[in-house]
């Protein structure tokens, strides 16, 4: 309890404690106290406005060490919360396997290879991660914007580039859903197909198509590699800069019919693009939003929610995994947990040689060359590599980087 003085060296009221640990902040206050009592009980032969003066000083100074005494019991509660998201994850993860990350050579075609009898479906863990990410984000949710969020006209900041605004057009509106395309779904097995050239030759694609859902990234062809990375389709992502490098920015109408072509083969799958991440791609999506209108494409268009990227990123921050920005890959990975029970990691592979030493292409379906370690990267691949692999060990989900067994 902290006493203070009145003007005439008595005592005026008393404070409580804000919690228990504060008691060493009494000592501070207490001896504030003391010298303003003192000084107080000087200025009883002083004039009247001394005493109120120096009686506001000290009242004063007394509110400052509980307001700050306030705000680190603020702090350590906001520390606690976001500390419980990650704890029983790490305290599990620590007594499962060392803290340091999975090195690459403790997953290889033999270990992960679907056919492999060493994989173990670890139904724990995953119900963990689940309830863990479910405090960051919620994948039903904040996979879309919905119509009833905005009008058109509203003014969007984007997500990395604070300064820089769009406007939702009237285009882009009538595609916002009513209801999220993920409400109430939950699906046994599901694969997501990343774009890696490590599925070339894998015949991959019966067992791919064989899952209950497939999430493919950024809108990749599929009928010419159909062997090796499947046809089924049930969500697909979709990059503004996609139209650019894919489909020669629509520059003749026989690109604007390939284009039209792959949005039609989607055939009532999740069309999800993430419109407001960055300035530059704002012409590009109202292209493809004019199209799917156009030519009446019957696709089911999501539009991230404007918080997504930075509770993903807060997630695996909280879990010591020190990623700058999220692939879409594992954007995809994060908010699947929350309708799969058990995930499967297609064409995942951030290396420019496979565990054989050939080289592997980027991209399976194109030429493009990538710097993966490269420090103007805004990805971390190798790192998200060796965590998902560290989730491959423990059962969390399974990561195939090897060729796939053939039906009998």
């Amino acid at each position: 309890m902290v006493r203070l003085c009145r003007g005439d060296g008595g005592t005026l009221h008393v404070l409580p404690c804000v919690r228990k640990q504060c008691e060493r902040k009494q000592i501070s206050i207490a001896l504030i106290v003391q010298r303003i009592c003192r000084i107080a009980r000087i200025g009883q032969v002083m004039s009247f406005e001394f005493r109120i003066l120096m009686f506001g000083i000290g009242t004063a100074l007394v509110i400052f060490v509980i307001i700050a005494d306030i705000s680190e019991v603020e702090e350590e509660i906001a520390n606690s919360v976001l500390n419980a998201a990650s704890t029983s994850l790490v305290t599990y993860r620590k007594s499962k396997v060392s803290s340091s990350p999975i090195p690459l050579a403790g997953i290889n075609s033999k270990t992960s290879n679907s056919s492999s009898p060493e994989w173990t479906f670890n139904r724990t863990l995953t119900n963990l991660i689940r309830k863990n990410i479910l405090r960051f984000l919620d994948a039903e949710r904040d996979i879309s914007i919905l119509k009833s969020t905005f009008k058109p006209g509203d003014v969007i900041h984007y997500i990395f580039d604070r300064q820089s605004t769009t406007n939702i057009s009237d285009n882009l509106y009538h595609l916002l859903p009513t209801v999220s395309p993920m409400k109430n779904q939950h699906y046994k097995q599901c694969a997501i197909v990343g774009n890696s050239g490590i599925l070339l030759n894998s015949s991959c694609g019966r067992e791919i198509d064989s899952h209950d859902f497939v999430i493919r990234c950024n809108l990749a062809p599929v009928e010419e590699y159909a062997i090796d990375v499947g046809l089924r389709t049930s969500l697909v992502t979709m990059n503004p800069s996609v139209v650019q490098r894919a489909f020669q920015d629509l520059n003749s109408e026989e690109w604007v019919q390939r284009f039209v072509h792959r949005l039609q083969s989607l055939s009532g799958s999740v069309l999800w693009i993430p419109a407001f991440m960055a300035k530059g791609g704002e012409e590009r999506v109202e292209w493809a939003i004019r199209l799917i209108l156009l030519h009446t494409v019957n696709v089911r268009t999501a539009f991230p929610s404007l918080r997504l990227l930075h509770a993903v990123r807060g997630y695996w921050l909280t879990n010591h995994v020190q990623i700058k920005r999220p692939t879409t890959g594992l954007l995809m990975y994060t908010m699947a947990t929350r309708f799969c029970d058990e995930i499967h990691l297609y064409g995942f592979w951030p290396f420019a040689h496979d565990p054989d030493a050939k080289p592997v292409k980027y991209h399976y379906y194109d030429t493009l060359t990538y710097h993966y370690t490269s420090s103007a990267s805004p990805h971390t691949m190798p790192l998200e590599f060796r965590t998902l692999s560290a989730l491959h060990r423990q059962g969390a989900l399974r990561l195939h980087t090897g060729p796939c067994k053939l039906p009998t």
